[in-house]
């Protein structure tokens, strides 16, 4: 079976269905998803909006990026480290 990948918006927007008086079983029925997956969206976006979470999502990227940068650098230190230590 082929998962879907759901934007924050629809995320936001089935949290809010369940909040709304519908039961997470029903909402998660109508819309395809697992149980768990409905209470792990809920733990990591339950109390935001949309804005909230498109900054969150906006700042995993950027800190992805930095984490790509800090490896990089490391790996160009630990190289010129290594050839500042060999003697010709």
């Amino acid at each position: 079976m082929k998962r879907k990948v759901h934007s924050v918006e629809e995320i936001i927007r089935i949290l809010r269905q369940a909040d709304g008086g519908e039961t997470a079983q029903a909402v998660c029925r109508e819309h395809n998803i697992s149980a768990q997956t409905f209470y792990r969206w809920q733990q990591k976006y339950g109390g935001m909006d949309l804005a909230d979470a498109k900054r969150l999502k906006e700042l995993e990227k950027e800190n992805s990026e930095l984490k790509k940068m800090l490896a990089e650098s490391m790996l160009n230190i630990r190289v010129l480290e290594e050839v500042n230590s060999k003697k010709w």
